[in-house]
This record gives C-alpha cells, structure tokens and sequence, in this order.
C-alpha cells in the first residue's frame, strides 16, 4: 500500500511528497532524512539562493511549515513496526551507517 502525503508543488510544477518513507520529487525518491538547515554543510549558499528554507530533503529546501508536514508523514512511516526478519535486518544496517557516518566514517 503506498502512503502518500502531499507537501509542495515546486516553482517548475512538479510535486514535492512523502511516498512510503521517502521525500520524493515527481515520484523519484530524493531523501529518507529531512536535515536542518543549522546542520547542513552548505547552509549559508542554500540561505542566500532560498531564504526562506530552513530544511533540506536530499537537494529540496523546505520551509519550516514544509517540513513539519514531511517530518510528520516520513515519522507515521518509521513508526509502523514491521518484526519480520528482513526489515529488522535492514533498521540494524541503518543504524550503523548512521552511526558510522556520525562517527566520521566515509
């Protein structure tokens, strides 16, 4: 079942939305994270070109209210447990890339 929620239509006329856990771009998958502005390496260009932004999805900014809408929804989808073996397999391999990538590991 595809859970689809709806954030922006962009400037071009594609839309932004949140399919099965990923922030998509005209139906192509671009993020299964949204980051802060704060935290992202290239805050102060993204600041300048789209003032507005105060999140990043992949390459899409997002305004506050953008991304509490993409939050929530790609929120609902991580919060659905599925126990089967294949998907606790695959939150392990997540964990450690995340964890790995935190620590500084390329």
């Amino acid at each position: 079942m595809n859970e689809t929620t709806f954030v922006r239509i962009t400037n071009d006329g594609r839309k932004v939305e949140v399919i099965d856990g990923w922030v998509c771009l005209d139906g192509r998958p671009e993020a299964d994270e949204i980051v802060a502005l704060d935290e992202h390496p290239n805050r102060q260009a993204i600041q300048r070109l789209v003032p507005l932004a105060s999140h990043m999805a992949g390459r899409l900014p997002l305004t506050l209210a953008e991304a509490s809408v993409a939050q929530a929804a790609l929120r609902r989808h991580h919060d659905r447990f599925d126990g089967s073996p294949l998907a606790v397999s695959e939150r392990l391999r997540r964990t450690v890339w995340q964890r790995a990538m935190h620590d500084g590991v390329e």
